[in-house]
């Protein structure tokens, strides 16, 4: 219903494109090319139309990019995609870059010639990454060439149309706030801070600010749209009338004016005139809107986007939805574990599994009168070795039977008007060998670990991470991505600024939603992740503390396989919030299952130990 696994059989033809890429350079004046997976908004997930990275790679993560020069086609990819890029370009025509380690910048700076003419679409970078390449190249004695047309646009003959998803208004009573109250408040700070305007680049910020929800891009419900907010209040709404029936447009009518898409230009440069200052976020503006505001007489002034931190921070409607949401997903996914657990090991396939969760998750929601508008991403359905590969996506070529002696990973999500999910789950098949039981019991640690902390007012995600890594850490082991990750509200599974990762010096503030998913992942044997979703809230009084604190709240229930706990390990107070998470799945999710099967495998699951 909600994804595919089908792939093409053909092979790619990634030598024939990065020739004809190659054939387009003396026509740009230039020496190489830059490929982001990003589209023109910048965004995690895009639309088949902008699938450009794919189609000139075969690379099919949503993270990545593509350096093309005279001699070289290197694709930079994360800690995540390091086995999956090996495994889906053509290593005779591509060679596997590290986008944290060595990113294209830093690539260049490393092994460019000098006088390197480097060519970008400014639609699909930020100012920010303009910027860096910029310094980069000036220290090569080279140069930045803003190209006028995209090169794989260029060569894609039967690239998809741009998408048309229908627009839906998200009502007050899972929104929390009226459109129009935000409106003014965005508007006020404006004026406070002396600025014309604000563009709004995000289109998740756009649909949070306007209460409206789209279907433009896999998985994500927001409108591919931007707007403009001017300080008077006035807004306008570049947004496709062919995404909009008579009930979405008479409601937007009263707060804002629907534009044209293609008039963009025109009216950031209205209000550039005569030396507008309109507010961009560097981090989500492309480049190219930088450049209107110039060509305009105006002023781009860098700053945060006003709905970055807003749509980050839950309202209690907000906060009461998603746990709603995913107590019926919990139901959804306890159905699904108890069907996998009645089925013969050897019988099922990594895509069998997905689609059995994919429809326990229809079937609840038409049950609960709150139906599954879609997965909240591609669901990671590995065993064995493909488990191994964090963000492993199968596919009708790779799918493979999840078999006795091994663990299988499951990391999905759903997308419901009230609230958005994300759970992973580690389940053996039968028994697993001991030193798998370790590596599960150590990263469910850490995942303990970030559930009972207590942190004081200013604490940020990168102080909170090692609290997730120590116990992998003492063993010699680590795992290669972030411990969490923000969460909409019925918007993107991955959203900013909220994370707890290294590189996160975001304040975590109450009412952010995060994941907390430790994981281990040892390639071409087996891989673990243990994922909950949580929130920031005030702590109780802690006995004897002098300052108050803040903690977290667990939203996600459904049982952590009790069959790969090595008991040992664990500390008291460890083994004690285990049982009183079960208890409290139990609590929450019994009333909620009818069928006998269900209600007798979760007590089951959810038994405490002996301690």
């Amino acid at each position: 219903m909600f994804q595919s696994f089908d792939v093409k059989s053909t092979p790619h033809h990634g030598k024939e494109r990065i020739a004809a890429l190659r054939a387009l350079f003396s026509e740009m004046g230039v020496d190489g090319v830059l490929v982001p997976r990003s589209d023109e908004y910048l965004g995690e997930y895009v639309p088949p139309c902008a699938e450009r990275l794919a189609w000139a790679t075969g690379f099919t993560g949503s993270a990545g990019q593509l350096l093309v020069t005279e001699a070289e086609a290197v694709v930079f990819v994360d800690g995540r995609y390091v086995t999956q890029v090996a495994q889906q370009v053509d290593l005779a025509v591509f060679t596997p870059g590290d986008l944290i380690g060595e990113p294209p910048h830093t690539w260049i700076a490393n092994h460019a010639g000098k006088g390197f003419r480097l060519g970008i679409d400014p639609w699909m970078h930020t100012g920010v990454e303009v910027s860096r390449l910029e310094k980069v190249l000036e220290d090569k004695g080279g140069s930045l060439v803003l190209l006028s047309f995209n090169p794989i646009d260029r060569l894609w003959s039967d690239r998809p149309a741009e998408p048309l998803g229908q627009v839906s208004i998200q009502p007050e009573s899972y929104s929390g706030v009226p459109a129009a109250d935000k409106i003014t408040r965005i508007a006020a700070d404006l004026t406070a801070k002396g600025l014309s305007a604000v563009l709004i680049s995000d289109p998740s910020s756009v649909a949070w600010i306007f209460n409206i929800r789209g279907a433009d891009v896999p998985h994500t419900p927001h409108p591919l749209a931007r707007a403009i907010i001017k300080a008077d209040g006035k807004a306008e709404l570049f947004l496709d009338s062919a995404k909009t029936n008579l009930e979405v447009e008479t409601y937007l009518r009263d707060l804002c004016e629907q534009v044209d898409p293609q008039l963009l230009a025109e009216r950031v440069e209205r209000v550039a005139t005569g030396g507008g200052r309109i507010l961009i976020d560097p981090d989500l503006a492309p480049h190219a809107v930088a450049q209107m505001i110039k060509q305009g007489g105006g002023t781009a002034i860098v700053g945060n986007d006003p709905a970055k931190l807003g749509r980050a921070v839950k309202n209690l409607v907000e906060l009461n939805g998603s746990a709603a949401a995913h107590l019926q997903d919990g139901v959804a996914v306890v159905e699904f574990l108890t069907w996998l657990d009645q089925q013969p090991a050897g019988t099922i396939t990594e895509i069998g599994a997905a689609k059995a969760l994919e429809a326990s998750r229809v079937r609840v929601g038409e049950r609960m009168q709150n139906p599954l508008k879609d997965i909240s991403f591609e669901t990671i359905s590995g065993a064995g070795e493909h488990a191994a590969i964090m963000h492993y996506r199968v596919t009708t070529e790779s799918d493979r039977t999840i078999n006795a002696g091994e663990m299988f990973l499951i990391d999905s999500g759903a997308q419901y008007v009230n609230g958005t999910t994300d759970i992973t789950r580690t389940i053996s098949i039968g028994a697993v060998p001991e030193e798998q039981k370790r590596f599960f019991t150590l990263a469910l640690k850490g995942m303990i670990a970030i559930s009972t902390a207590r942190f004081p007012k200013g604490t940020r995600g990168c102080d909170l991470d090692p609290l997730a890594r120590i116990a992998l850490w003492k063993s010699g082991a680590d795992f290669a991505h972030g411990t969490g990750h923000g969460v909409g509200s019925y918007l993107s599974v991955h959203e900013g600024p909220q994370r707890i990762s290294r590189l996160s010096t975001q304040e975590l503030l109450p009412g952010m939603i995060l994941s907390n998913e430790p994981g281990y992942y040892r390639p071409g044997s087996f891989g673990i992740r243990i994922e909950n979703l949580i929130y920031v809230r005030e702590a109780e009084a802690i006995e004897g503390g002098d300052q108050p604190m803040l903690g977290f709240e667990t939203l996600t229930f459904a049982p952590i396989d009790r069959q790969l706990i090595v008991e040992d390990l664990l500390t008291r107070e460890e083994l004690q919030w285990l049982d009183d998470y079960h208890a409290r799945t139990r609590a929450e999710l019994m009333p909620l299952i009818s069928d006998p099967s269900a209600r007798e495998w979760l007590e089951r699951a959810t038994e405490a130990f002996e301690h």
